[in-house]
């Protein structure tokens, strides 16, 4: 098994990269979207497509992998997948069976090493693997592999995976990847190629969205449904949780790995993550996000003269705010689309006026107006202070602000990039130190009711479940590293 161990990982499969993205706003990082194709011709081109479509979920490195007769092409690199991608690179990588990742974007040091799928030597032949999610139990798992000889070649909770599949006693692959995932603990989506498999398996709570498409005869994964809609595919169903699922010449196999725990959806891929033409267990983003803009509306009616929304992800939740109050919707904030993910902040005062590159307030919608802000939520309230005070600079003689999710006060262990807690403001401030904070004339949270009421009941019915641990501290799994917030990939 040594000499196994050694041999885990040949060739250039590690090239470490620089870069680094840095932004003005204190939103939640996004997770990352994982795209899969099996048994079609143009397995490379769909996942092209389907990054495109999942580009919102990570905008810091895409990849896309390809295995034809046994033989694994790959390309990998930083930026936007428009970017990474060329003809050039694009057409060696031929085969019906791909997997493919976008990289959510981080404020801190950032590696080609990390960027998905990572393509690795196994005794059985190359295998790859990409990951939307994170192992709570990573750093432990890594720390007692080190202790065994294990060296590792990135940081991400991917390569943890990768040596325990390595490790383990069964030759088959199948089995070794079950061996795997027993030993993991988190919310996870892997996609995984071998020379003539294609597996894919959900975490036993179902926290990361996972669902699978058909294209003729081929079988799709991604991450949002909407990734099936850019490459003209229908929706199957979704991965159940603790659902492993094997593609290969035989066929389409299914089975439980686990069986599956409470079941429990993100709900912030519902409130923030999600894009809005996409439906996770059946339920459409947009007409959900109506939904919770409706109940606040009931919860915390203010009279106003217009409502706005802040772009994007919170004009859903404004529109229905606004029908159910009768109050007009206006395009009062605009978003700048062509600033890029960086640029080049000279100085600290120019920093804080740098918000105004990427938001705009619209004065005369906006000048001389009673205004309801509708936001999706409020992390370390940075943000909403900012563009609190863009609406009263462009004429705003009042700003109220209504949030379409309860508090956030607890960090995510299961994929979402999250602040410490003591750096959210909603955990160590109360709702009217908040508003004052935000410079808000009045502030108000959809209550956690409201959110699941909002969300409905998905395929599962009444056994549908959803996480709201960032509001209620209330975890789905034992939480046994503090420390590992995050995604897996960093």
């Amino acid at each position: 098994m040594g000499d196994q161990q050694h041999e885990l990982w040949t060739g250039e499969y590690f090239n470490e990269g620089v870069g680094g993205q840095g932004g003005l706003f204190d939103k939640l990082n996004e997770e990352c979207g994982v795209f899969g194709v099996y048994g079609h011709p143009d397995a490379s081109s769909l996942c092209y497509y389907g990054l495109h479509a999942l580009q919102h979920r990570g905008q810091e490195s895409a990849g896309i992998c390809t295995v034809e007769d046994g033989k694994f092409n790959y390309y990998r690199g930083m930026g936007l997948a428009k970017e990474v991608f060329t003809n050039d690179n694009l057409h060696p990588l031929t085969g019906s069976t791909a997997i493919a990742h976008v990289r959510y974007s981080t404020a801190g040091e950032s590696k080609l090493a990390n960027a998905q799928p990572l393509v690795f030597k196994y005794r059985e032949g190359d295998l790859a693997i990409a990951t939307n999610g994170n192992l709570d139990n990573a750093n432990i798992i890594k720390r007692e592999l080190e202790r065994k000889g294990s060296i590792f070649q990135t940081t991400s909770d991917t390569e943890v995976l990768a040596h325990l599949i390595a490790r383990s006693e069964h030759d088959d692959i199948v089995d070794a990847v079950k061996d795997a995932l027993h030993q993991v603990v988190g919310g996870f989506a892997f996609l995984i190629i071998t020379k003539d498999k294609l597996i894919a398996a959900l975490d036993p709570n179902g926290l990361r969205p996972f669902m699978i498409g058909r294209l003729g005869d081929a079988y799709l994964f991604a991450s949002e449904t909407c990734a099936f809609d850019a490459v003209g595919a229908e929706y199957f169903r979704d991965v159940q949780p603790g659902e492993i699922i094997v593609l290969d010449r035989d066929g389409f196999h299914s089975e439980q790995f686990v069986e599956g725990g409470k079941r429990a959806i993100c709900a912030m891929e519902y409130i923030y993550f999600a894009r809005p033409d996409s439906d996770i267990d059946t339920v459409n983003i947009h007409s959900a996000r109506k939904r919770m803009g409706k109940r606040l509306a009931m919860e915390a009616f203010v009279d106003a003269d217009i409502v706005t929304g802040v772009p994007d992800s919170s004009i859903s939740a404004a529109i229905g705010f606004a029908e159910q109050t009768g109050i007009p919707y206006e395009l009062g904030l605009i978003k700048n689309r062509y600033t890029g993910r960086t640029f080049i902040i000279p100085s600290q005062e120019l920093r804080e006026q740098g918000v105004k590159m990427k938001l705009s307030a619209v004065r005369k919608v906006v000048e001389g107006k009673r205004v309801v802000m509708i936001d999706d939520s409020i992390v370390r309230g940075t943000t909403s202070l900012r563009i609190v005070n863009l609406l009263r600079e462009a004429g705003a003689t009042e700003v109220h602000v209504r949030i379409s999710s309860p508090p956030f006060m607890n960090p995510c262990y299961y994929g979402i990039d999250t602040p410490d807690r003591k750096e959210l403001i909603a955990a160590m401030n109360s709702i009217e130190e908040i508003r004052k904070a935000i410079n808000a004339d009045s502030l108000h949270f959809l209550t956690k009711e409201g959110l699941l009421d909002s969300i409905g009941q998905g395929s599962a019915g009444a056994a549908s479940g959803y996480c709201t641990a960032c509001f209620d501290n209330s975890y789905p799994t034992e939480i046994v590293d503090v420390t590992k917030v995050g995604c897996a990939c960093d």
